[in-house]
C-alpha cells in the first residue's frame, strides 16, 4: 500500500508534512538547496527583523551626514553613491528572488517587528497587548494579498478565544509557539548575555495541547513548531490536528539529511497502522475526536498528580 503523506498548508499543496523552520541553515541559497534536497516539504526564511532595518538606515543616515557642514562642495559632489550602502533588506529580499527561481518548493518569509510599541510596559493591559496583535495583523492582512501566518506566543490569557480573533483579523495560518528570547546573567562579569538553547521533545505538549484544542474550531492552517525532533513527534502533532511541524533544533543538531529519515518513519507508522493518508489522521485525536475531551483540560491534571510515582520513594 501507498501511503500519501500530502497536506494543505496556507493554500499549498505540500508533498509531506515536515517543514524547515527559520534556522542558520536558510540563511543562503546553498542552505536553501540543501534543506530542499533532504526533503523538506517547505522553509521558513530566517527572520528579517526590524532592529535590522532601522540600525542599517541609521548608519547610511549617518554616512551621508558625515562632513556635510564642514566643505562648502559637500552638497555636490562629496556625497557617496546612496548604492554603495546595505540600506535594510536589499540582501533579504535577493534571497527571496533568488530562491523564487531556484527552490520548487515553498518559501516562506519571515518578518519580526515591535514597531508599536516595547513589550513588558507595566503600564499597558492584557487587552492593549491584544489590540496591539490583532491591530496588527489586520494591517498586513490589508497590504498584502499572499498568505499570512503569524507566530504566536503561549501566553495570552484566553488562547483559544486569541487565537480565533487572529483568524479573524486576517491570519490564513497561526504557528504554535514562538520561542520567546530569555536572557540570562553571566556571575563573573554581571552582565546581561544571550542564552540560546535548542528545544527538545519535552517542549512539544504545549502546542500539542493547544493544537488539538484549536482544531476545527478556527478557520486558519495549524502550524506546530518546538519539540519537534522525532517521527513520533511528528505523529502525534498530526493526530492532534497539525496541518505541518515545524523543525529547526533537530535539523541544528543532525543535519538535513534528518529530514529524510523522519519522512520515512512516519510512513511506515501510517502504513503499519493502516492509514492510507496523513489527511486521513490529521485531528483525529483532537479535542474536538476524542471520547474524552477533558483530557486536554484540567480534569486531567489532578489524575496526572494523583498517578505519578517518584523513583525515589
Amino acid at each position: 500500500m501507498s501511503v500519501r503523506l500530502e497536506t494543505n498548508y496556507l493554500g499549498f499543496e505540500l508533498a509531506t508534512p515536515l517543514v524547515a523552520s527559520a534556522s542558520p541553515l536558510g540563511r543562503t541559497i546553498e542552505g536553501l538547496h540543501r534543506l530542499e534536497e533532504a526533503g523538506a516539504a517547505a522553509i521558513v526564511l530566517p527572520s528579517l527583523f526590524e532592529e535590522q532595518i532601522e540600525h542599517d538606515t541609521y548608519q547610511v543616515h549617518q554616512v551621508l551626514e558625515f562632513g556635510a557642514e564642514s566643505y562648502a562642495e559637500a552638497s555636490g559632489g562629496y556625497l557617496p553613491e546612496f548604492d554603495a550602502y546595505n540600506t535594510g533588506p536589499d540582501q533579504y529580499l535577493d534571497l527571496v528572488r533568488r530562491s523564487v527561481d531556484e527552490i520548487e518548493i515553498p518559501v516562506i518569509a519571515s518578518l519580526n517587528g515591535a514597531s508599536a510599541g516595547g513589550w513588558t510596559d507595566v503600564d499597558e493591559t492584557g487587552a492593549e497587548v491584544e489590540g496591539r496583535y490583532l491591530a496588527l495583523v489586520e494591517q498586513v492582512r490589508a497590504a498584502v494579498t499572499i498568505p499570512l501566518a503569524v507566530k504566536v506566543g503561549p501566553y495570552f490569557s484566553s488562547m483559544a478565544n486569541m487565537a480565533r480573533r487572529l483568524a479573524d483579523a486576517g491570519a490564513d495560518g497561526l504557528v504554535l509557539f514562538n520561542r520567546f528570547y530569555q536572557p540570562d546573567i553571566h556571575l563573573e562579569t554581571l552582565e546581561v548575555v544571550p542564552n540560546v538553547n535548542l528545544s527538545t521533545s519535552s517542549e512539544l505538549r504545549l502546542p500539542l495541547r493547544w493544537i488539538a484544542i484549536l482544531r476545527g474550531r478556527v478557520e486558519a492552517s495549524l502550524a506546530a513548531t518546538t519539540g519537534v525532533h522525532r517521527a513520533e513527534d511528528v505523529l502525534k502533532l498530526l493526530l492532534a490536528g497539525a496541518d505541518v511541524t515545524m523543525m529547526a533544533s533537530a535539523l541544528l543538531r543532525h543535519g538535513p539529511e534528518m529530514i529524510r529519515l523522519l519522512t520515512q518513519s512516519v510512513s511506515d507508522w501510517l502504513e503499519e497502522h493502516e492509514y492510507e493518508s496523513v489527511e486521513q489522521m490529521k485531528g483525529s485525536m483532537s479535542q474536538a475526536s476524542v471520547s474524552d475531551p477533558a483530557a486536554f483540560e484540567r480534569a486531567n491534571y489532578m489524575e496526572s498528580l494523583v498517578t505519578y510515582s517518584s523513583p525515589i520513594v
